[in-house]
């Protein structure tokens, strides 16, 4: 068993590319820790550092109290299980996962047990004399866990195991390895750049963004409670509703947010009132959750300053529930768009529109009529508020809509992507 400590880790390739920056994190022993971001954000080229097949440009690696930096992958004890699994094609399951106890020499007796033992777990007893290419996706992955899980290491290494298989056996796979995993105790570090397998496997997790960490925690705490409007928007299905808006302090009556043509109202009583203030007058962003927005029945009463209101465009069916989109003609904002390291040679992207760029890519004038966007509303993005209705009970296309807003629940970001209220972790 092990902890993993990076302090102030960097990697950054010839060229220099940078790939991971200042990264402090600590994984701890037993811990199924989820590395969690968009393709290309550093989170596997963490993993390779950790394993040893990447150099450490600057900063510490520390594995279960020494220093790790100069070790060779052979002697960090660590096993890895790749997205394709990378079994040996000549060999069968039981090979395979023979394999590792095999190099280590143990008794061959003892090992065909354990892994007769370990395929029985794993649910591939069955086909343990089988190649590997007359096994399904998720027969092959379960055998690639099973040989890096037999050699009992001091620290399992996942790189996005499920990401090539259908949906349905996802969902399977990803109870059985957390259960797997946590049975065993090893730690262990798995990347991916799905939520939801984060958020249901994870003890702990962090998500980067442009190689960074922008927040780290359990999942509930990164859910109801993000650092960063990335984060809030990564970690969400459906899509966070994000609003832009200007903060006002109004004496008599409380903390105004002035969403163009609608307003909300926060009382001075708010525990989050001491925080918000010092945003008097700036832009800020306004997190919402489809989650947190209930229809109100016709002539049915609502406090000042907690409505919401916009005529649906648009339903979706899915099966359980509906979600609706109204537009409110409220500025909406791009979580991509805001904070993040801007690449030095990046071009400011032309504010065209998305007409302008079809044109462009037709090989058309790009020059149109569409005003410029203002601030961080994306160009491409309707001024829409995304709902949730209990399947059975909803609106029709066309209809107007008032929603009744749990302000209790509403976050808020400053316009550098940051929450204005403190994070509790």
């Amino acid at each position: 068993m092990t902890d993993v400590v990076l302090d102030g880790v960097d990697k950054v390739y010839p060229g220099g590319q940078v790939a991971v920056r200042n990264v402090r994190l600590r994984i701890n022993d037993g811990e199924l820790f989820v590395l969690l971001g968009p393709s290309g954000c550093g989170k596997s080229t963490i993993l390779r550092m950790i394993a040893g097949l990447e150099e450490i440009t600057s900063g510490v690696l520390w594995l279960n109290g020494a220093v790790a930096n100069e070790l060779s992958p052979r002697d960090r004890n660590v096993a890895m299980v790749f997205q394709e699994g990378a079994l040996y094609p000549h060999r069968t399951v039981k090979g395979n996962m023979m394999f590792p106890l095999e190099v280590l020499g143990d008794d061959r007796a003892e090992a065909t047990a354990k892994v007769v033992e370990l395929a029985r777990a794993l649910g591939i007893n069955t086909m343990i004399d089988r190649l590997p290419r007359t096994l399904s996706g998720g027969q092959r992955q379960r055998a690639a866990i099973g040989r890096a899980l037999i050699r009992e290491p001091s620290l399992f290494l996942m790189d996005e195991p499920l990401s090539s298989l259908d949906a349905g056996l996802r969902t399977e796979l990803r109870v059985e390895i957390a259960a797997l995993v946590r049975s065993s105790g090893t730690t262990t570090v798995y990347v991916t750049h799905d939520q939801v397998e984060a958020m249901t496997m994870a003890d702990r997790m962090a998500v980067l963004r442009d190689g960074v960490l922008e927040d780290v925690g359990t999942p509930e705490q990164i859910y109801q409670d993000p650092a960063t409007v990335f984060t809030a928007a990564f970690l969400s299905s459906p899509p966070i509703n994000l609003l832009q808006a200007t903060l006002w302090g109004v004496e008599g009556e409380g903390l105004l947010l002035d969403l163009g043509p609608q307003r909300l109202s926060i009382p001075w009583d708010d525990p989050r009132a001491s925080s918000m203030i010092s945003h008097h007058g700036k832009h800020v962003i306004v997190g919402i959750r489809p989650d947190t927005l209930a229809p109100i029945a016709a002539g049915s009463p609502a406090a000042p300053g907690t409505v919401l209101s916009g005529q649906v465009r648009a339903l979706e069916f899915h099966g359980h529930e509906w979600l609706a989109y109204a537009e409110v003609g409220i500025p909406t904002v791009d979580a991509n768009e805001v904070g993040g390291i801007k690449k030095p040679d990046e071009p400011e992207p032309e504010q065209i529109g998305l007409v302008g760029r079809l044109r462009a890519l037709l090989g058309r004038s790009a020059v149109v009529d569409e005003p410029a966007p203002e601030g961080h509303a994306g160009h491409h993005r309707r001024s829409d508020l995304v709902f949730r209705i209990a399947s059975g009970n909803r609106p029709n296309r066309g209809d107007h809509v008032a929603l009744c807003v749990d302000l209790e629940r509403v976050l808020l970001f400053g316009a550098d992507g940051r929450r204005v209220t403190p994070v509790q972790r």
